[in-house]
């Protein structure tokens, strides 16, 4: 799934997202784990909050399919000074090829849940870690999905634009069909986008990260980062590589 005219407004539909409690969630279990500095990928960047929150201690490598997010985030780098230490690179999660090993990866805003193949994707994020690295990534639940995307929509209204946010969850294909419809208020341009999202469970996800050679630390609320409860929107998961194959 790549973002094209949405990607302008991104930030300003998703403004109700706490980037410094993820930030610090992600921070200390980076350090937790010994990773201080070295090379941390953020796969599906989008338009970069996060990952130019944590090249403050990590060279970052942001990864996206979507030109226009790189665009943002190559702005929002130059306008902060940040753009010397920063490698931005269009590609599929499902092609991922980092050319070299990476100490640590991090995935948020339901990056996973848009790829129809979750197994080749986090193989791919394996393949590139070193042996002790942390993947550390959230995902949308199935209750999400059933219960509040659902077939719902929802209207945000900005000052530049409005966009209504449409949802089907389709039942058999165990994915959620989503609609973007985006007016410009001066200009009076109508954009319209669509994709999907695709239901995983906890077993289906745990079984995925142990085939491609990561131990799952941890999985908690990935919005309270407390405890999971039925209820629970998205999961955030902690997992370390048991051994490095790049290198092999």
């Amino acid at each position: 799934m790549a973002y094209n005219e949405f990607a302008y407004f991104y930030d300003e539909f998703n403004g109700e997202a706490d980037y410094d409690a993820l930030y610090s969630q992600i921070h200390a279990k980076l350090e937790a784990h010994g990773i201080h500095d070295g090379i941390v990928a953020d796969l599906g960047c989008g338009t970069g909050e996060l990952t130019l929150m944590l090249q403050a201690g990590y060279d970052m490598i942001g990864i996206d399919q979507s030109e226009e997010m790189l665009c943002v985030v190559r702005d929002k780098a130059e306008q902060l000074g940040l753009s010397g230490r920063l490698l931005l690179l269009r590609q599929d999660l499902l092609k991922l090829d980092l050319y070299g090993t990476i100490r640590a990866a991090v995935s948020t805003f339901d990056t996973f849940n848009h790829i129809p193949d979750l197994d080749t994707a986090i193989a791919n994020a394996g393949f590139f870690m070193e042996k002790g690295g942390v993947f550390l990534f959230d995902m949308n639940t199935p209750y999400k999905h059933q219960k509040v995307l659902g077939d719902n929509a929802f209207t945000f209204e900005e000052e530049d634009a409005s966009c209504v946010w449409r949802n089907h969850y389709n039942a058999a294909d165990r994915r959620v069909e989503i609609t973007v419809d985006i007016d410009y208020h001066e200009t009076g341009e109508h954009f319209h986008e669509e994709f999907c999202e695709y239901t995983y469970d906890l077993d289906t996800i745990r079984a995925a990260l142990e085939k491609h050679g990561f131990a799952l630390e941890s999985v908690c609320d990935g919005e309270t980062f407390g405890p999971l409860t039925e209820e629970s929107q998205r999961y955030f998961f902690c997992a370390t590589k048991q051994y490095t194959q790049l290198e092999e």
